[in-house]
């Protein structure tokens, strides 16, 4: 398999693990109101959905709810005061940048998390700089599943969508790029229920761990990004990783 002309991941949940510094917040929004705190496992499937899928999840208010406006302000509010306690790359995603970097393979961002949030993200785990290109929710006035910040970001990357590979934990991140014309694929590490097929979203990939992307790079996987995927899983879990599945 030749490698990409480009690689596009979406933010939360595929590139970086933001859930941590989410949830936080969003126990903070419940305690103000009087609410006790939720599980981090009842809160994590709902970070893909942005603060519409989380605040419903936890306040039952819909994007047209009377307090929803205040709670969504006030969310965003505590979660941009402390936006990157937590927050880390996925386990093994360290070694997939340094791989397209050291084969100056460019890479980028495309988000449906408004730019007031992705830009100070970024600059606080250091890859503002090292990204080729970072589109978010508001850059454009359409977003994912649209395929136009897709488009745009591979005009800004300067190369060629129908050579490039899109990443990402949601089924309008799939939709978005085979409309773009580019490889998808679906990042099952990432924030998914229990409802949610990502076998079935018609990605060309599903990919169990994000060094299972190296498959899709043309590249042997590293004995380093094994070992520390390994050691984060055993970690997690006390049990080995199973083997991954690529396709």
């Amino acid at each position: 398999m030749n490698p990409p002309a480009c690689v596009l991941f979406d933010l939360d949940g595929t590139l970086l693990d933001t859930a941590p510094d989410l949830a936080a917040a969003l126990n903070r929004l419940r305690r103000e109101r009087g609410e006790s705190a939720l599980p981090f496992a009842l809160i994590r499937p709902t970070v893909s959905q942005g603060s519409p899928g989380m605040l419903k999840a936890s306040f039952g208010v819909d994007a047209d709810h009377p307090l929803y406006a205040e709670l969504n302000q006030r969310f965003l509010a505590l979660y941009q005061e402390f936006i990157a306690v937590e927050t880390a790359l996925f386990p093994g995603m360290a070694e997939v940048l340094a791989h397209l970097e050291a084969n100056a393979i460019p890479w980028g961002v495309v988000t449906n998390k408004p730019g007031f949030l992705t830009e100070p993200l970024l600059k606080a785990v250091g890859l503002w700089a090292r990204a080729a290109c970072v589109v978010s929710g508001d850059t454009l006035d359409k977003r994912k599943p649209d395929p136009e910040p897709l488009w745009y970001a591979c005009e800004q990357a300067g190369v060629d969508p129908g050579r490039s590979l899109y990443v990402g934990d949601a089924e309008r991140d799939v939709q978005a790029g085979n409309r773009a014309g580019m490889i998808a694929l679906a990042a099952e590490f990432g924030y998914l229920d229990a409802a949610d097929r990502p076998h079935e979203w018609g990605a060309a990939g599903v990919l169990r761990q994000p060094v299972d992307l190296f498959h899709w790079l043309g590249a042997a996987t590293p004995i380093t990004a094994t070992s520390a995927l390994t050691a984060a899983t055993t970690a997690q879990s006390g049990m080995s990783p199973t083997a991954p599945i690529t396709q």
